[in-house]
């Protein structure tokens, strides 16, 4: 039987997500209704539901729409010398099953998996359950959550099959950037190890323009056939309810392998959903939509600073450049909370949901006193919940126990 490690963010999720009253663990930018997206839209006669409602609904295009790869084939062709083929992307039941079909079709007994952390359980917990050893590229936050690429290359062995990233990275919200892109393709390159690229929460940059060096094209454009992406409609399209996720890969062979995997799970993508995201990717709703969740993100994001400001005397922080998360420390007299009571304590004081780090990201071993802050919903959701952790942060933060030491072994 596979063993594999509870996903503990998603339970956390899971658990208190529906009784929460300012839920600012959301991972979306503030979700979106299809007449929200049809008044976003160059389009205004265009209506993607109108089509179907004559349409036989069957299982559809079972790799997903001519219309949604191509859409999607087209995006990552941009500012790139060579056009994705449709071909070569498989639309799936959002990203979560992207990430699992890949790993479940890459990786098995005797493989060797390179995973960048903190990031998604995901990403790490299930090569593991594969039966693969996996080894965890850390990145630190006294270095601004970035990579070292020596210690990647310390880590890579001669079973080294493929290298994960998280880029933009949850929970942090860092960056990693165009050179370090580069020169870990090179490294992979020499070795030929797949490097798999979670691109979920791209393109929500809100920190770094695409005028700045360092800013971060989407792995899959950077020459490498031997890479491959994973993103959704999720995160920063404001569209989770669809349930719609993709592979794109330069490498043919990934996709049609993924594509044989995928069918033991689920057959399709329902043409319902399919029709909305092929609508919200179109080149004549994606820029507006995306400048919509970009504004958001950095309104909110402004609201965060200034809450971090006013309570540096309890918690410290590295500001994210993109993405909808921010990882916050909160410390009393410079020791860590501890972060999984802090965040029961301030859900049943205030209603607000939060995200403890060291349960959820690191197994209770590392991130202690870390607090995930999902920081792109509804920005008056946003600022009702800072003001009901601000008075928490007065009236009761005193009572939260600080992590207690390790005994000595």
């Amino acid at each position: 039987m596979v063993k594999i490690e509870a996903f503990a963010v998603e339970q956390w999720m899971d658990k208190y997500e529906t009784i929460a009253k300012y839920n600012a663990a959301e991972t979306c930018c503030a979700s979106i209704s299809v007449d929200d997206l049809r008044a976003l839209s160059e389009d205004k006669e265009s209506n993607p539901l109108t089509e179907l409602q004559s349409t036989k609904l069957t299982y559809g295009a079972i790799r997903g729409s001519d219309k949604l790869r191509t859409t999607l084939a087209n995006l990552y062709s941009a500012k790139t010398p060579a056009q994705l083929p449709k071909d070569n992307v498989l639309i799936t039941a959002g990203a979560i099953q992207a990430n699992f079909l890949l790993l479940y079709t890459l990786i098995g007994p005797g493989d060797h998996v390179i995973c960048h952390y903190p990031t998604y359980q995901q990403l790490y917990s299930v090569p593991a359950s594969l039966g693969a050893e996996v080894s965890l590229w850390k990145s630190k936050e006294a270095d601004g959550w970035q990579l070292d690429l020596e210690e990647l290359k310390s880590l890579i062995r001669p079973n080294t099959k493929l290298i994960i990233i998280n880029n933009p990275q949850n929970p942090t919200g860092a960056i990693i950037p165009r050179e370090t892109l580069e020169q870990l393709v090179d490294i992979a390159r020499e070795k030929s190890i797949i490097i798999h690229a979670d691109e979920v929460y791209r393109p929500v940059f809100h920190g770094i323009t695409p005028m700045d060096s360092k800013f971060p094209p989407s792995l899959i454009s950077l020459g490498y056939e031997r890479t491959v992406v994973t993103g959704s409609v999720s995160k920063a399209y404001s569209l989770a309810g669809l349930r719609v996720g993709w592979i794109a890969s330069r490498d043919r062979s990934i996709i049609e392998n993924c594509a044989d995997s995928r069918d033991y799970t689920t057959i399709s993508v329902g043409q319902i959903d399919d029709a909305i995201a092929s609508f919200a990717l179109s080149p004549d709703c994606i820029h507006n939509l995306l400048k919509r969740n970009i504004d958001l993100a950095r309104t909110n994001l402004a609201i965060l600073e200034k809450f971090i400001e006013d309570h540096r005397w309890a918690c410290d922080w590295v500001k994210p450049q993109a993405g909808t998360t921010a990882f916050v420390r909160f410390n009393k007299m410079g020791k860590p909370v501890d972060d999984v009571a802090f965040c029961e304590m301030v859900l049943e004081q205030t209603g607000v949901m939060l995200v403890p780090g060291s349960l959820c990201f690191g197994g209770r071993e590392d991130f202690k006193g870390y607090v995930r802050i999902g920081f792109v919903p509804e920005t008056e959701v946003l600022e009702k919940g800072l003001e009901a952790l601000r008075v928490f942060m007065e009236d009761g933060y005193e009572e939260v126990p600080v992590v207690k030491k390790l005994a000595l072994r």
